[in-house]
């Protein structure tokens, strides 16, 4: 991993000298000056030198495991790499600190730092001699058997779903009508049965399961997964437990937002007996290390609901829960299911899937070290599976993983990961341990991840896509290289959320630790800060850590709810070269001011704390570029957040109080005017309103994501004028002061790129006609749109029959007619519709020809509405349909349908998958 490290040194000093003129070109004293210049020149020196050896090392990769010679020279390298960061870090920290303070401050400075600057060039030419010590040893960067052999990972045209397709799946056959049978069996009886799955890891317990768990799911009235971590606390495991019903209810993103984070035991356990009651539902239990889990949790299940558990494990005492002879054994693969397996994954591309006859020898050769486990067939086909299909391509990759070979399966799949890695770019290799900083297990979201990648220095802009966009493909192809797993997809149906197989992670943090990318601390034995870069903490005991600086870290990240703020900031005094500060979920409500001394800072994450206030110390971080405070309890910014010039990304949502509403809307904080100079803003959500701010914030013209909340009638032009200058948006929310609030949108033009759109509050009576007619006429091709408080009619609601592209409607407290009609042409994209709080409604029509790709169907807190859509048997995609609170009528016609077979009788709704009936009784 030098090759990483040394060019993102590269382009670390190539931003350095970039500030090379305007440093020199300013007014200074004649000593700093010349002391300056040699520093400059040092830098420059040393770029050239490590650009010199970048394809070198990109060949010494492959060697370092059996080459002692080239391993030692790599990791100097490596090791002079990060010894010149830390000069350039420490030259970016003090030119920073310079800057503040008044005119004597900076006079005094200026003169302490001419030592500073004499130093710093001295230990760069120190360095650089060491490195041509090191080249001399090592015969100009040349050695025998070694050339350029890293290559291009070529784009792949398929992902991978949540879990394997059906199709994909090799050697489930009994074992999967077998699970299928005992989950299924008798769900009339109240009561509760486990299944367990057991075998050594990567056999393919979780892809059996999953596949199983997906095709039923739907005979119970809930559904969940969890993943249960060796180190699991039995509060964090309830929590997961209730979040994984919910998330899976059909209707995950209705729910009055309810905070699990600050409760007990006990009331974790009452919330989820209390969702169960006179259930049917499924539990999965996935990757149980020990017995005592299910005893820690099965207060949580009533005995007047039947329960169906599956618990996978390897370990046997664990499967021994399980009722009866309920009990699955998985083994690795046989022969047939290998090649089968092998095939599919190597040969993905080819619609036949058969590998030709002059690669079957190298290929069974390949197999053969594979030892039938299915993770690593699958990392091995998919490594393949981007190579040239040539005899002589398979035979050298055979022999590099000979050459690394043991005994050992585990070991086995190291090396076939070790040459999967050594196969990806160094960008996408940083991307990839990256991801070992994440506690096992972990949902690793999406955004997340791309936003620490960005601002890790892992990705660059491209003439043709942005970083953002080049953050996702490297995402896919790490997930097309099986190297991480989806578990959530979006609406549109990008990777929402992912992670990391523990097999995987386990021979990946070996390595993050090995090359000194990042170590894990979770306070069982002393931390050796030496050389670490990434630091992921993972424990409420500071005291090992506290002892111990980490004058070398660039990025922290933190987990776990329990720890204090105040003991970790005396760690915090020794990073002041910081980079990345994550405290996701960590319970604090104020930043100690040490964070702010943190000039190199470029990542901060508040996400999910109880952060209350943010001091105008802010202003110091002037090299921030993501601010991520969403779900906090911050209520304004300080002025000084607008010195951020560098910002990219802010995000500041609130939790609403309101909780008790049927329909409820996260509201925004207040910012200061001068928020309109962050012109590199890419997401600025959600603020509030006020006139100065909306007439100056068009001046955002990077804006991808934009939300405001409190809006006026009176704001509404300048609000027009500002979004019509915003030609990259993508995603708009305008939220009202209340619900009686009148927007006032006629003047409005939809920018080209945007795609979702959610507006709340009342429409004036032109508004909606206009926005339709202008989207139609316009390239912009809205696909995602969220209507709430609009008062619409049956008139106003027709118009928007004409938003051909829309895949996704949202109708929340927003119509007041007594019927809807959907004629035969329209909708012809939409995928979902949710209806939600319509007093009125007693009548939906669906015309035959009408929303012909509607997959999920969703009626709440419609009291009149009698009767099911008339025309709901000509949706014949239609996969789900809830009905919630509706008339007691309808809600119990649905249910006597339901008693028998039966519902696959009733005519109109018999190919219907999956429905859901809820009443308030």
């Amino acid at each position: 991993m030098a090759e990483g490290v040394v060019a993102l040194l590269i382009l670390k000093l190539g931003l350095a000298l970039g500030r090379e003129t305007s440093i020199l070109g300013a007014k200074k004293l004649f000593h700093e000056a010349t002391a300056l210049s040699r520093l400059f020149q040092g830098i420059r020196e040393v770029k050239e030198e490590l650009e010199g050896m970048q394809s070198f090392l990109r060949g010494a990769e492959r060697f370092k495991d059996t080459d002692e010679t080239t391993a030692n020279f790599i990791k100097k390298i490596r090791d002079l790499a990060f010894e010149i960061e830390d000069i350039v870090d420490e030259f970016t920290y003090m030119l920073e600190d310079r800057s503040h303070g008044g005119l004597a401050s900076k006079i005094v400075k200026s003169i302490r730092h001419i030592k500073a600057w004499c130093h710093l060039a001295s230990k760069l030419e120190y360095i650089k001699l060491k490195i041509e010590s090191a080249d001399r040893r090592k015969v100009r960067y040349d050695m025998r058997g070694i050339s350029s052999v890293a290559g291009n990972i070529d784009d792949c045209s398929t992902s991978s779903g949540n879990f394997a397709r059906e199709e994909d799946l090799v050697g489930i056959g009994k074992n999967g009508e077998l699970l299928t049978h005992w989950l299924k069996n008798n769900l009339e009886q109240q009561r509760s049965i486990i299944t367990t799955v057991w075998g050594m890891g990567g056999v393919g317990k979780t892809t059996l399961v999953a596949y199983v768990y997906y095709a039923v799911k739907t005979e119970f009235d809930a559904a969940g997964w969890v993943t249960v971590s060796k180190s699991y606390l039995i509060e964090d495991l309830l929590k997961q437990i209730i979040r994984g019903f919910i998330n899976n209810d059909p209707q995950e993103d209705l729910y009055n937002h309810i905070d699990f984070s600050t409760m007990r035991i006990t009331n974790l356990i009452e919330h989820i007996r209390n969702y169960l009651h006179g259930k049917r539902y499924v539990l999965i239990l996935d990757d149980v290390w020990a017995v005592d889990v299910w005893f820690k949790i099965r207060a949580a299940f009533p005995s007047d609901s039947t329960g169906r558990f599956v618990i996978t494990s390897r370990i046997h005492e664990v499967a021994l829960l399980a009722t009866g002879n309920c009990i699955i054994q998985l083994e690795p693969l046989g022969p047939q299911h290998s090649w089968e397996l092998f095939c599919k994954e190597a040969f993905w591309k080819n619609e036949e899937k058969v590998c030709p006859p002059e690669l079957e020898i190298v290929a069974q050769k390949l197999l053969d070290r594979c030892s039938g486990l299915p993770i690593a067939i699958a990392c091995l086909g998919r490594l393949l599976s981007f190579k040239e299909p040539s005899y002589d391509v398979w035979e050298n990759l055979y022999k590099d993983v000979q050459s690394q070979l043991t005994n050992n399966v585990i070991l086995d799949i190291n090396v076939v990961l070790k040459v999967s890695l050594e196969e990806l770019p160094h960008d996408l290799k940083n991307c990839f341990l990256h991801c070992t900083m994440f506690p096992e297990d972990y949902l690793m979201p999406r955004k997340r991840l791309v936003r620490h990648w960005l601002t890790a220095g892992f990705i660059r802009e491209t003439s043709n896509k942005t970083m953002e966009e080049g953050a996702n493909d490297y995402l896919h192809k790490l997930v097309n290289r099986s190297l991480l797993q989806v578990v959530e997809r979006n609406r549109n149906g990008e990777v929402h959320t992912c992670r990391m197989h523990d097999i995987i992670r386990i021979l990946a943090l070996a390595k993050s630790e090995e090359e000194h990318f990042g170590r894990v601390y979770d306070g069982s034995m002393a931390f050796l800060a030496e050389g670490t870069r990434r630091l992921s903490f993972q424990s409420s005991n500071i005291n090992q850590l506290s002892r111990s600086g980490a004058p070398h870290l660039r990025h922290l990240y933190v987990f776990g709810s329990s720890l204090s703020i105040d003991s970790l900031a005396p760690f915090l005094k020794s990073l002041k070269l910081l980079s990345s500060l994550d405290l996701q979920g960590v319970n604090i409500k104020s930043l100690p001011h040490v964070v702010f001394n943190l000039y190199n800072l470029r990542f901060l994450g508040l996400r999910d704390t109880n952060i209350e206030v943010i001091p105008r110390l802010i202003g110091r971080l002037r090299h921030l570029e993501v601010l991520d405070a969403r779900y906090t309890k911050l209520m304004t910014l300080p002025k000084d957040i607008v010195q951020l010039r560098k910002l990219r990304y802010l995000n500041v949502d609130m939790i609403p109080e309101e909780a008790d509403k049927r329909v409820v809307f996260f509201s925004g904080i207040r910012v200061p005017t001068g928020i309109v100079q962050l012109t590199s803003l890419q997401t600025l959500q959600m603020v509030d309103a006020n006139s100065e701010i909306l007439r100056h914030i068009g001046s955002l013209t990077q804006l991808r994501a934009f939300a405001v909340s409190k809006v006026r009638k009176e704001h509404c032009v300048y609000l027009c004028n500002a979004i019509m200058k915003m030609s990259h948006l993508f995603q708009l929310k305008i939220k009202g002061i209340d619900e009686k609030e009148i927007l006032q949108l006629e003047e409005l033009h939809m920018p080209p790129a945007l795609s979702t759109l959610s507006l709340g509050g009342q429409l004036s009576a032109n508004s909606l006609p206009h926005l339709v007619v202008l989207s139609n006429k316009s390239s912009c091709n809205i696909t995602r749109l969220s209507l709430a408080f609009s008062k619409l009619s049956e008139d106003s609601f027709s118009c928007l029959l004409n938003l051909d592209s829309l895949c996704e409607l949202h109708l929340l407290k927003a119509y007041e007619g007594n019927r809807l009609y959907f004629h035969a042409t329209s909708f012809p994209k939409l995928k979902r519709l949710l209806i939600w709080d319509a007093p009125c409604l007693n009548k939906v029509e669906i015309e035959q020809g009408a929303m012909p790709r509607l997959v999920k169907l969703i009626l709440r807190d419609l009291p009149k509405l009698k009767t099911l859509p008339h025309g709901i048997e000509h949706l014949r995609v239609l996969e789900e349909l809830e009905v919630r609170d509706t008339s007691e009528e309808l809600i119990e016609k649905l249910r006597q349908k339901g008693q028998d077979i039966g519902c696959k009788a009733h005519k109109s709704i018999g190919h219907i998958k999956r429905i859901s009936i809820h009443g308030t009784r």
